[in-house]
């Protein structure tokens, strides 16, 4: 039996850069969810009957809005739904399952990489029939709709067992429970020479994977334990949690940094790497070498062909504006395309349909290929250790020798969190009042070559996107990007992206910090920080 609802709007149900977050009290005010959902299901198109793919994260209250995702899709006509084992589906395992059964799209209920936990965050992202993120024009639309909502509806019978595999039907609609790994560790080994890896391992290779107490640690348990024959105990912190064990689940040098310090060790592991919350960042560590996003975007760039998957080559590289141009120099030399799109996988969907790219990247620790259309931490871990395997060197030597050929990009994000949103929009506001102005002034030895407000048109569907991030590019192609991010969910969160190149392999062991001294100096000249934000320095370096 359907029951419809009456409800009233939320005024503040826009989604940014990956869906609706919120903290989880937010979330379990009253239609709260049901009224996103229902938003959701009226913009987006379907045919009769349509498949649903429905999974999360595992943080605090996830399977309740998952059973509440199942009965209003029971309501709203859909025909199937398929949803992980346990309400368990990382999000590149959300979108390989979408494009492998052909769904409509999917509802994917995480926070990313930020805290979980009764008092922590929650979120509903959509993603569409191609396996990613929704576009601009359907957030938009449910945006409108969430404002004008005076309904939903419901099944009145309860979702059905989560922990049983299977199928079983509510009212007219077939919910399908599956295992979260299987279909998602296939592919894996469709991509990726297993033989090759397994053998490095059992050839004493140590390696770590720390899953942060999130939703890869029973994919890297399948894959890393047991299909590549790992010991035990090689992935760490495995069992997901609904607080993340009270950790934060963002594999950056903060939050990871235990992995880290085993690493830097002189008898630590050949190889560390750690995920997220959801499953599609990444981090990767060496012996004594922690590797920056932007930088392992190159590296897997320019060694692709070594995985069976990638053997004839790469069709082009896509990543972030505020994403260091390393990757930019392997595609140079490579005589590959490059794009730079905006900050958000959405932007990589395009791209990747029309066959212009091969592998996408972000700084913010994300990296991708056209296996699906989402980032993927452990694809990144499999293709950094199918190019281990191959080459028989070591991550620090892989490093070395990609600096010697391609040249440095050093580089630096400084997060500035839960900023006071009104300080953190004057601080953008006042760099954009600026910029006319700015092209040759003089910082120290720096001098301004442009500046401008970043914007972006899809060279596929020629969609515009504009007001992106700041960037100020001096000459000799260093750059300083200024950008507000849309995954907190508190106050803002100023990202400040410090880049320089550096050609010289003399030059090329310094400190980040060192080599980007001047940078960041110019960095709090330039956007006067103190001035707006009222802080004397990040929160976090990465």
């Amino acid at each position: 039996m359907i029951e419809t609802v009456a409800t009233t709007p939320y005024d503040d149900q826009k989604p940014g850069t990956s869906g609706l977050r919120k903290k989880v009290p937010h979330f379990q005010q009253p239609h709260y969810a049901q009224n996103f959902i229902q938003s959701l299901f009226d913009v987006v198109e379907r045919p009769a009957d349509a498949a649903l793919v429905i999974g999360g994260d595992g943080r605090f209250f996830n399977r309740e809005v998952i059973e509440l995702a199942i009965r209003m899709a029971a309501a709203n006509g859909y025909g199937r739904v398929i949803v992980g084992q346990d309400g368990i589906l990382s999000t590149p395992a959300a979108s390989n399952l979408i494009r492998k059964r052909q769904a409509s799209g999917g509802i994917v209920l995480s926070a990313s990489h930020n805290p979980g936990g009764p008092d922590g965050d929650f979120g509903i992202k959509y993603n569409i029939s191609n396996g990613g993120p929704a576009p601009e024009k359907i957030t938009e639309a449910t945006y409108r709709r969430t404002k004008e909502i005076t309904e939903y509806k419901i099944v009145c019978e309860p979702a059905p067992d989560l922990s049983k595999i299977g199928e079983t039907r509510l009212g007219d609609m077939v919910v399908e429970i599956v295992d979260p790994v299987a279909d998602y560790a296939e592919l894996m080994q469709a991509l990726f020479d297993f033989p090759a890896i397994k053998a490095m391992l059992a050839g004493g290779f140590r390696m770590r994977f720390d899953a942060m107490h999130a939703v890869t640690g029973p994919y890297a348990k399948a894959i890393f334990e047991g299909l590549l024959g790992a010991p035990a105990g090689t992935v760490v912190n495995g069992t997901p949690l609904p607080d993340f064990g009270g950790g934060h689940p963002d594999p950056n040098a903060v939050y990871a940094k235990d992995l880290i310090d085993h690493l830097m060790a002189p008898d630590g592991p050949d190889f560390g790497a750690a995920s997220d919350g959801d499953g599609d960042r990444n981090l990767i560590v060496g012996r004594g070498i922690v590797v920056s996003p932007s930088d392992s975007l190159a590296v897997l760039a320019a060694n692709a062909h070594l995985a069976p998957g990638y053997a004839k080559g790469i069709a082009g590289i896509a990543r972030s504006m505020p994403t260091s141009q390393a990757a930019d120099r392997v595609a140079q030399k490579r005589g590959l395309g490059i794009y730079e799109t905006p900050t958000g996988w959405k932007f990589f969907g395009n791209l990747l349909d029309a066959g212009k790219v091969t592998i996408c990247g972000e700084e913010s620790a994300g990296t991708g290929s056209d296996h699906v259309r989402e980032k993927d931490g452990v694809w990144a871990v499999l293709l950094w250790l199918n190019i281990l395997a191959a080459t028989g060197k070591s991550v620090k030597d892989i490093l070395a020798e990609h600096w010697r050929e391609f040249g440095r990009n050093y580089y630096q994000r400084h997060d500035y969190e839960e900023v006071e949103s009104k300080g953190a929009n004057s601080l953008m506001d006042s760099l954009r009042d600026r910029l006319a102005s700015m092209s040759g002034q003089r910082f120290g030895t720096l001098v301004v070559s442009e500046a401008d407000d970043f914007s972006y048109k899809d060279p596929v569907d020629g969609s515009i996107s504009t007001g992106q991030g700041v960037r100020i590019v001096f000459s000799g192609g260093s750059r300083i990007v200024f950008r507000l991010s849309g995954t907190g969910t508190k106050g803002a969160t100023l990202r400040v992206y410090i880049e320089r190149f550096e050609g010289h392999a003399d030059l090329h062991d310094l400190p980040p910090a060192e080599a980007l001294k001047e940078l960041i100096e110019t960095a709090e000249a330039v956007g006067e920080i103190r001035k707006w934000t009222g802080r004397e320095a990040p929160d976090v370096i990465t």
